[in-house]
């Protein structure tokens, strides 16, 4: 898309990004209510004019005048390959755009949530999920919930490769999103590894704030090979995957009640909430706010890769609704 301004390219990409977020065709006007996350505004004769760009370049495909658009494994290597100065912040800005997209609801159970997705070959699939086994009985994960895509299936922005099986995880930034759906907002400050000692959250032993960084800090340090999940589940002692964010403290009580609520849905991410202004796991808070440690959704995958059991992670990369899911003793057992 060299030829293209640069305005038209970064709606260009925008749009491509917004269509990734659907497993299905959607039209101009789904579209246009989207790209509203992104500080875009455009009308829907515009977007029809970005999309007929688009599917002269062979980036989306009109699927039929009532469907919408789709895209096609052109436009998704297009968004792989998207400009480096997009990536700066990834983060912080991905965070940010999930939080404000999940639509869970803990009273009906459902809407969507943001997931991670971690590619296993085949032949090494139900291995990793038996290792993942006692991350997920202590509790040393976002939720039990799981799902399982084969190969050819399209997510977010990327298809599950031939040969290969696709485990989505629950992402802490539910916790963002649905706090933000009942008015609070949360500052998401780092993700890091996590000491625990008989169960008890101790300290953060190595941070990675998510300002300017464009990875999830959970993927370094899974590479790094920093985590002992499968200890810390075997003996409530050892290094874990975990976030620190930060409410303000007049949110409290409501906070409390919506965290409570979500654990009943099978989303208990929250290891602990602090006090106000006072430090919480060794880590400085601010002035009237409130510190919230939250646990990371890859540590089951992390204890597979303590296990020599190593994934393609791709955190923070999707939304899925809530009813596609299900416990992971049902794909243990499957």
């Amino acid at each position: 898309m060299a030829f293209l301004n640069h305005d038209v390219e970064r709606k260009t990409l925008t749009i491509l990004k917004v269509l990734s977020s659907f497993q299905k065709p959607v039209g101009s006007r789904v579209i246009g209510q989207h790209l509203k996350d992104y500080g875009f505004d455009l009308s829907e004769r515009a977007i029809r004019y970005h999309l007929r760009l688009m599917d002269e370049r062979g980036l989306t495909t009109l699927v039929g005048r009532k469907d919408g658009r789709a895209l096609t494994d052109k436009g998704l290597e297009e968004i792989r390959s998207a400009l480096v100065k997009d990536k700066v912040g990834f983060a912080i800005s991905r965070i940010e755009t999930l939080a404000f997209r999940t639509e869970f609801d803990y009273v009906s159970r459902r809407g969507t949530i943001p997931v991670n997705i971690s590619i296993y070959t085949k032949d090494r699939f139900r291995r990793a999920l038996h290792a993942m086994k006692p991350a997920f009985e202590r509790g040393l994960c976002v939720s039990p919930l799981v799902a399982v895509l084969d190969s050819g299936h399209r997510i977010g922005d990327m298809v599950i490769p031939d040969g290969q099986v696709g485990l989505v995880t629950v992402c802490s930034i539910v916790i963002n999103g649905t706090l933000l759906k009942a008015g609070i907002p949360m500052d998401s400050r780092f993700g890091g590894i996590l000491q625990l000692h008989d169960r008890r959250p101790m300290r953060f032993t190595e941070v990675i704030n998510y300002n300017g960084c464009s990875l999830d800090p959970s993927e370094i340090f899974i590479k790094a090979k920093m985590t002992t999940v499968r200890e810390a589940a075997a003996t409530g002692s050892g290094q874990i995957l975990a976030n620190f964010r930060e409410i303000p403290a007049i949110c409290r009580s409501l906070a409390e009640s919506v965290v409570e609520e979500m654990r009943s849905a099978g989303m208990g991410a929250t290891i602990t909430i602090g006090n106000t202004s006072e430090d919480l796991c060794e880590t400085a808070v601010d002035p009237n706010k409130i510190g919230v440690v939250l646990l990371g959704g890859l540590n089951p995958v992390a204890a597979a890769q303590e296990a020599g059991i190593e994934a393609e992670n791709h955190s923070m990369s999707a939304l899925m609704e809530y009813e596609n899911l299900v416990d992971y003793r049902e794909v243990l057992c499957g």
